[in-house]
């Protein structure tokens, strides 16, 4: 009797790269793409209806992040196996992409070799995280959380926006804006509102959709 293959869905909004790991992933011995995605919404109804062994998701999305997409499906399948496959390495991604329930996490250089033998080890349950991504996590562990309102306060600095305008914007007094951006710069580990931007581009700290909104 031969072994089920493992059924694997792919959610990329870019096609020639989803094409591209459908036939790559299809070239493996016992392992089968069932079902292709190019936005979270579609996502979450392929997954339904498909009930893949193994999803392969991408953070950035249209309509629905991949975080957004892991933990809406494991909300309804707390079984279900996810593997993110990404460009984004800042270390706030990896957190959050791990803590909603992802079993691994890849970068997209990463090798034909390393990507089907992680569908594999998690096809069978295991966790598969390479020694970069453990480090950035390491890293990310060891630092404190922002609060909600500092958070608010970080995506607007990166907009530009200035104490006063931020005040407004979020319905507080200059001196409460004032107060966030000094602990927030504590807690970041840097001294002023550049570097807390640059830090916060690089690390995923702000929303990856909210950059490309037009500021007002």
């Amino acid at each position: 009797m031969t072994k089920e293959a493992i059924r694997v869905l792919i959610v990329e909004d870019h096609n020639v790269v989803r094409q591209g790991l459908v036939a790559l992933i299809n070239l493996a011995e016992g392992i089968q793409v069932v079902g292709e995605a190019g936005d979270g919404v579609e996502a979450i109804a392929q997954f339904r209806k498909l009930q893949p062994d193994v999803t392969l998701v991408d953070l950035r999305l249209p309509k629905l992040g991949g975080v957004d997409v892991i933990q809406r499906v494991r909300s309804e399948t707390p079984q279900a196996r996810f593997v993110v496959l990404t460009t984004y390495d800042g270390d706030e991604d990896i957190y959050r992409a791990l803590k909603s329930g992802a079993k691994a996490y890849l970068l997209k250089g990463m090798t034909s070799d390393e990507l089907i033998t992680t569908i594999r080890e998690v096809a069978m349950g295991r966790s598969h995280i390479p020694a970069a991504i453990a480090e950035r996590l390491a890293e990310r562990m060891g630092t404190e959380d922002l609060t909600p309102r500092e958070a608010d306060v970080l995506e607007q600095i990166v907009h530009g926006k200035s104490n006063k305008e931020i005040a407004t914007e979020l319905d507080i007094s200059e001196a409460t804006v004032k107060t966030h951006i000094n602990s927030l710069l504590g807690k970041l580990g840097v001294t002023d509102r550049t570097q807390a931007a640059t830090a916060a581009i690089r690390r995923g700290l702000v929303p990856f959709e909210s950059l490309r909104k037009p500021t007002q």
